[in-house]
């Protein structure tokens, strides 16, 4: 347990700094980390937790290879999508293979070999294995890095319905497993991404570091990422009707510069953005005070790469500079954000530099190609499940992800079965994804403080620390052994530091790999008949009974276990 003093220089939050001071793992390339004992023991508690939770929901346990031949990716059509972070490479004999990200392709070559019938029929597999995702930029420790363990589960079934029955009960499996995890998490509707499909919901560990973006509703349980989030419409703010006009607004070019030169609210503006959309310019209108949804935006459009347009592109495609662009006589089409729809009185760039219209009727001026709703959701917006609820933004870190594929891989795949009429149908599947390294560094994230890691018990390396303060002293040596040796013997998992250390060094490096219980013994409570007893979570030790401490500790721990499902 190779603890350090010093923080790594690259390392930016919590469970980066802690992981390497504390002894839990070093890296070896960009991304890429060897785990030291204490480590892999977190690893091994996590994945303990998933497989009984798995097994129990019905799901058998396999191993798929970490190499995949790029040839079963070309029958999904993954290969020419899936981009540079997919790592590709080629064998002596000059066929190309990937290193696995996921494995959809492999699980359903696996089951279309040997699943025939609706009668072998649900099938869902599971496995846990090291991934490999050629990130840029790969950050954060575990939380970011190129080289993973992931759980991946896959489900097989007859008929929609019976495979959103299977979804169901993998999304209550990591409702239990995330809880049996100590964590603090919500589930929140998600987009599906390059995994597929049309259903999904993330699991996000709740923490102020977190990445990722949510809404959730004050009022009910619905929670949502934001850029999956659905939003009631806002009111519009404009000013009433009126003649469009051309106004100078000189070197006002930002939102905030132009409301404040003609005295009006951001909401009463028009924000005309300029993306590539597959390399082709469109025009995109939200309110002056909402941000474009990305993820929303790029669905609507239906392209493969969407792109904010840099300056040059915006002024080629509507003769005006960033600032001043807007949507009245554009010749590139246009798709608006719902909030616009029926605004009148509006302002928005007038295509010339230094200038605005105001009086916008942005149906009766604007040729709007299509209305979606294409706004961002934020703190303060209604809800759309409840009445009254409004939404609060939370930060989240994803370390689950669960989708419904319907047929997207087994149908061009050829994965398919004879139903109880004897036609052949393609298999509907689910896919189930948990990041167990990133469930470490988020169970970090949430539960450390200034000093070092608290862990809940569940994933902790160890569950008791015992701390011998006069390593030197043979009744404090004789003590140490002996509550060790007992609680050993009762089944508790405990780790004993016996180093020819300084109290204080003692002290600080428990703290810092944050055992849940620790137990101190020294010269001075061992004179009263006592050691120190402390909660890591706790800011005071408690004094228990030399005699009376290993039956007090494995209550302690027995009920902590119950709160958290440890078997």
């Amino acid at each position: 347990m190779p603890t350090l003093k010093e923080s790594p220089a690259d390392a930016q939050v919590r469970s980066h700094i802690y992981m390497v001071r504390g002894g839990f793992i070093r890296q070896l390339a960009a991304g890429i980390y060897n785990f030291l004992p204490l480590g892999w023991r977190v690893i091994h508690k996590i994945e303990r937790i998933i497989r009984e939770e798995l097994d129990r929901a019905g799901a058998q346990e396999v191993l798929m290879p970490a190499v995949i031949p790029g040839e079963l990716w070309q029958e999904s059509g993954r290969w020419a999508k899936y981009g540079p972070e997919l790592l590709r490479f080629k064998d002596r004999k000059g066929s190309e293979f990937c290193f696995g990200p996921t494995h959809e392709e492999v699980i359903v070559d696996m089951v279309r070999r040997d699943t025939k019938s609706y009668r072998e029929l649900p099938v869902n597999l599971y496995q846990i294995q090291g991934k490999f995702r050629d990130e840029l930029r790969p950050r954060a420790g575990l939380m970011r890095g190129r080289e993973f363990i992931m759980k991946d589960a896959y489900s097989f079934d007859v008929s929609e319905q019976a495979a959103k029955v299977s979804y169901r009960q993998m999304y209550e499996a990591y409702e239990r497993i995330f809880a049996r995890c100590g964590l603090s998490f919500r589930v929140v509707e998600a987009d599906t991404g390059a995994i597929g499909g049309d259903l999904s919901h993330e699991f996000q560990v709740l923490a102020p570091s977190g990445e990722d973006t949510l809404v959730a509703c004050t009022s009910c349980d619905y929670a949502a990422n934001v850029e999956q989030a659905e939003l009631r419409t806002a009111d519009n703010a404009g000013g009433g009707g009126g003649a469009l006009a051309a106004v100078d607004t000189p070197n006002a070019r930002t939102i905030a510069e132009v409301a404040s030169f003609l005295r009006i609210e951001p909401s009463s503006l028009v924000k005309t953005l300029v993306y590539l959309a597959d390399d082709k310019p469109v025009a995109v209108l939200v309110r002056g005070d909402a941000a474009v949804n990305e993820v929303k935006l790029k669905k609507q459009l239906g392209v493969t790469t969407l792109f904010l347009a840099r300056e040059k592109q915006t002024e080629a495609a509507t003769g005006a500079p960033v600032g001043f662009a807007g949507p009245v006589g554009l010749s590139i089409p246009i798709v608006a954000d719902e909030d616009l729809r029926g605004l009148t009185g509006a302002v928005c760039g007038a295509n010339e530099n230094d200038k605005h219209y105001t009086g916008l009727d942005i149906e009766r001026d604007v040729e709007v190609g299509t209305w979606s709703q294409l706004r961002l959701a934020g703190a303060g917006d209604r809800c759309v499940k409840c009445d009254g609820g409004v939404f609060e933004v939370l930060r989240g870190i994803e370390v689950g992800h669960v989708f419904y594929l319907s047929t997207v891989y087994s149908e061009p795949m050829g994965c398919t079965f004879l139903d109880e009429e004897g036609k052949t149908r393609a298999m509907e599947m689910g896919c189930y994804g948990i990041g167990v390294t990133r469930t470490a560094a988020a169970a970090i994230e949430q539960n450390s403080d200034d000093r070092g890691i608290v862990w809940p018990l569940s994933i902790a390396p160890y569950e008791v620390h015992v701390l011998s303060l006069q390593p030197k002293d043979d009744d404090v040596v004789a003590a140490c052994d002996a509550i060790y040796d007992l609680l050993r013997a009762r089944g508790v998992e405990v780790v004993y530091d016996d180093r020819q250390e300084r109290t204080g060094a003692k002290f600080a490096d428990a703290d810092l790999i944050g055992v849940p219980l620790r137990i101190a013994v020294g010269k001075r409570a061992l004179g009263d008949g006592e050691v120190e007893l402390k909660w890591r979570r706790d800011a005071d030790a408690t004094r228990v009974g030399r005699d009376a401490v290993v039956d007090h500790v494995v209550g302690l721990v027995e009920a902590e276990r119950a709160r958290l499902g440890v078997k």
